[in-house]
């Protein structure tokens, strides 16, 4: 984050909207949405760790989420980070980041890039904490091998063909990319705030 004053005020933070009435708003994946909301649970012990970090005196009490209904990550992760919240009490509102240039200019990651989603912590006192940006570091990793596993296995293959061949093998890996990203936000978390 930037060293100005952030355009993300406590009133600005209240412009956003639970993720229910995002859901409710969006116009495509829908479908897709619900099914990894209603397949994924927070574990019992991240869920108690992560109660334990809200409840510190200098720990996270609300989340700032920017999203868009058309990206595959925010489809994965978005689910996640709302039952995230509702595990742990910490208040969740999302934000269309096509519609929020100026917060999303806050946080590009590697200072370059709109990526989504972003979760954005702070304190109850709205101080920030930290941010986190898209997916897992593992999930990083593992794409580019599998990029790299599909262009050597057919390197005549079309634009077309490689994007479904992708899809294919990173849907394969998204529910352990989901426990991923609650276990790397919460050792974020941990970190910012110990």
């Amino acid at each position: 984050m930037t060293q100005q004053a952030s355009v993300v005020t406590p009133e600005r933070f209240e412009q956003g909207v639970s993720y229910q009435t995002y859901m409710d708003q969006i116009k495509v994946n829908k479908a897709r949405f619900e099914e990894f909301y209603n397949n994924f649970s927070v574990t019992a012990e991240d869920a108690a760790a992560l109660k334990e970090l809200v409840g510190r005196s200098n720990g996270p009490a609300k989340m700032l989420v920017l999203g868009e209904d058309w990206c595959g990550d925010v489809i994965r992760g978005l689910p996640v980070l709302a039952r995230m919240s509702e595990a742990s009490g910490l208040r969740m509102v999302v934000f269309p980041r096509d519609e929020n240039h100026d917060i999303m200019n806050e946080f590009l990651k590697n200072g370059q890039w709109m990526s989504i989603p972003t979760a954005v912590f702070y304190t109850k006192d709205h101080e920030y904490i930290c941010h986190w940006i898209e997916r897992p570091e593992i999930a990083e990793q593992e794409m580019e091998q599998i990029e790299k596993d599909i262009r050597s296995e057919n390197p005549d293959i079309t634009d077309q063909e490689f994007g479904r061949e992708r899809r294919a093998r990173t849907a394969a890996r998204a529910r352990f990319w989901q426990d991923m990203t609650v276990t790397e936000i919460k050792d974020l978390l941990a970190r910012s705030i110990s």
